[in-house]
C-alpha cells in the first residue's frame, strides 16, 4: 500500500468539460513529482454529469478518490468537508478549472517544511479585464479591513500541514481568509509566484456579487473573529 504524503483538494460544481483534463494532467504530474501525492474530489451537488466522469476517473486509478454532497453547499464548506476527511499531513488546493497548474505544487512543497502553510499567488493573471478589476477590487476592501499582508487570496494553490488545517475556524466565505485565518493561531506563511493560464473549458462561478460584496461581508465577520480570537501556551503539565 502507498504511503501518500499530500492530498490536494478539488472542489467541483457543474465543471463536466473539465474532469477529464484534471485526470489526465494529475496523472502526469503524479508520475513525475517527488511528492506521493493524490486527489480528493468534492463534488458540491453538481447538476450536470461531472460525477459521473469522477465517478470513472476513481474507479479507474487509486490516486483519485472522491466525496460527493447531495445539493450544493458552496465552496467553504467542500473545502472543510475535504480538511475533515483528509488523513495525509499534507493538504493541497487547487480549483478544478486549472487556472493554476499542479506541477507548481513542487514549488509550494519546497518550503513546507518550514512553515504553517505554502500559498502560491498569480504575478502574471490571464483572466479577462473585468474579472481582474473585481479581484482588484476585492483584494483592497479585504487589505484595507484585515491587513494580513496576503498578496493573493483568491489563488487557490496552497499547501497547509494537515495539523494545521484541521483547526482553521470555517465560516461561509472562510475559502477567502485562509492564510489569514492560520495566521490567527500563530501560524506562519510563506508566498510563491505561480503559474496562471486562461480557463479552457466551463464557466467561472464569480461575479461582481461575490468577488465584491460577499467579502466585504466576510471581512467584517473575520475582524470580528479576530477581536475575539482565543490562544494561549501551555508552560507546564503532569498529564500522562
Amino acid at each position: 500500500m502507498t504511503d501518500f504524503k499530500m492530498t490536494v483538494i478539488v472542489p467541483v460544481f457543474n465543471e463536466s468539460d473539465n474532469i477529464n483534463r484534471i485526470a489526465s494532467t494529475f496523472t502526469d504530474y503524479f508520475s513525475k513529482s517527488p511528492t506521493k501525492s493524490k486527489v480528493l474530489f468534492i463534488d458540491d451537488g453538481s447538476t450536470d454529469d461531472s460525477f459521473s466522469k469522477i465517478e470513472n476517473v476513481c474507479r479507474n486509478n487509486s490516486n483519485f478518490e472522491f466525496l460527493k454532497f447531495k445539493y450544493n453547499c458552496g465552496l467553504s464548506t467542500a473545502i472543510k468537508a475535504g480538511i475533515d476527511t483528509i488523513k495525509t499531513p499534507l493538504i493541497g488546493y487547487i480549483d478544478a478549472d486549472l487556472q493554476t497548474s499542479p506541477f507548481d505544487f513542487d514549488k509550494l512543497l519546497k518550503h513546507i517544511d518550514n512553515y504553517s502553510a505554502v500559498v502560491g499567488y498569480r504575478g502574471n493573471r490571464k483572466d479577462s479585464l473585468n474579472k481582474k478589476i473585481q479581484s482588484k477590487f476585492a483584494n483592497s476592501i479585504r487589505r484595507a479591513l484585515i491587513n494580513d499582508g496576503i498578496i493573493d487570496t483568491g489563488c487557490p494553490l496552497k499547501v497547509i500541514h494537515a495539523n494545521v488545517a484541521k483547526k482553521i475556524p470555517f465560516f461561509k466565505g472562510m475559502h477567502r481568509f485562509i492564510p489569514a485565518l492560520i495566521k490567527l493561531q500563530s501560524g506562519t506563511i510563506k508566498q510563491i509566484n505561480v503559474q496562471h493560464f486562461e480557463r479552457l473549458a466551463g464557466k467561472s462561478k464569480f461575479n461582481i456579487f461575490n468577488r465584491s460584496f460577499g467579502p466585504l461581508i466576510d471581512a467584517f465577520a473575520y475582524r470580528w473573529m479576530r477581536s475575539r480570537n482565543i490562544n494561549y501556551l501551555i508552560d507546564k503539565t503532569n498529564i500522562k
